[in-house]
């Protein structure tokens, strides 16, 4: 089966030194683009992460330190992946939740602003998840009869992945699915935008899915204490919460994405703010006849004030002393 494509539709897969999608790096990156004309494109290239490389890492994709030596870093070839990609839609096994986030981080470690507006994201796994719920290897054995040759090899995956891909098409097509509220539908369509509505039914807002987009199609938190809470409605209520997700270790995109919501809700504020604000006076056009100025009422004379005097107390008179008065004043005070 043929993709129907209106454009290009890029594959690709990553060979990482871990699975942190803030601190681990790429050691191999392959790209198979798939043309609307039918014809594929592959690009694979080993990089310098600029890190060691865990052991445990290596023995599952083969990679050693010494196999990257001389390889360029991500930053050096940045431009070259990105120009290969072009305006192509993103495909992958997992790659809405890994490989997407990873290689975002890495363009933005190297200063390349790849364009994410206007993309559609088809995540093969979660077409597989969904409808089987298997691995990779499984999903190849599955779906082509055959195994991986050299698994864990980052062409050999991709290959698997795009082949994969076409044996869901083929497998699915016209097969009812009931999602979780019961809703009956036939997504598994030879449509990007089918494939990318399937794929991505959380909607996240950053890839690493700290954020999502709910049914009205705000931003909310998708971890923490703000869990199903709208982005703005935490900025409302605890500003500071910005503050400590841009200082904490999350993905560089996803701060890029919380300083964009940041920026929106700022720019809401000030418009609200100076709705509120008072209409100030028009001045009278030119031309216009003055209007005639009443004559203003007098001032009232002000009342002057006379410095506070101390007034001179008043003395009592003298009171003549009497034999009883002598004699209540020596019993009162035992005289």
């Amino acid at each position: 089966m043929k993709l129907n494509l209106i454009r290009p539709l890029a594959f690709f897969d990553l060979e990482t030194t871990g699975v942190n999608v803030g601190s681990d790096r790429i050691v191999e990156i392959a790209i198979l683009k798939a043309m609307p004309d039918g014809s594929e494109l592959v690009k694979t290239l080993r990089i310098n992460p600029e890190m060691p490389i865990p052991l445990q890492s290596s023995l599952i994709h083969g990679i050693y330190d010494e196999h990257i030596a001389d390889a360029p870093k991500f930053s050096e070839v940045a431009q070259e992946i990105a120009e290969f990609i072009g305006d192509a839609d993103l495909a992958g096994y997992n790659s809405n939740r890994f490989d997407i986030p990873v290689l975002l981080e890495e363009f933005l470690r190297a200063g390349v602003d790849f364009d994410m507006t206007g993309r559609k994201f088809v995540d093969v796994q979660n077409i597989f998840h969904q409808m089987e719920q298997r691995t990779l290897r499984a999903a190849y054995k599955f779906y082509c009869g055959e195994d991986i040759i050299n698994a864990h090899s980052a062409e050999a995956d991709i290959k698997a992945t795009y082949n994969v891909l076409l044996a869901q098409l083929d497998r699915y097509e016209n097969v009812d699915f009931e999602d979780k509220q019961g809703n009956v539908s036939q997504p598994v369509k030879n449509d990007v935008d089918a494939l990318h509505a399937f794929t991505n039914m959380n909607k996240p807002v950053d890839f690493a899915g700290r954020m999502v987009f709910n049914e009205n199609d705000e931003e909310v938190f998708n971890f923490g204490k703000h869990k199903n809470k709208t982005v703005e409605h935490v900025f409302d209520t605890e500003p500071s919460y910005y503050a400590w997700m841009k200082q904490g270790d999350f993905p560089l995109y996803t701060k890029k994405k919380l300083e964009e919501i940041w920026t929106r809700w700022n720019k809401k504020k000030e418009l609200s703010r100076a709705a509120k604000l008072p209409a100030t006076p028009k001045p009278a056009e030119q031309g216009s006849p003055a209007k005639p100025k009443q004559p203003a009422a007098a001032p009232s004379k002000p009342q002057s004030r006379q410095p506070y005097q101390q007034q001179p107390k008043k003395e009592k008179p003298a009171v003549n002393v009497t034999p009883d008065m002598l004699e209540q004043l020596k019993m009162k005070f035992g005289k």
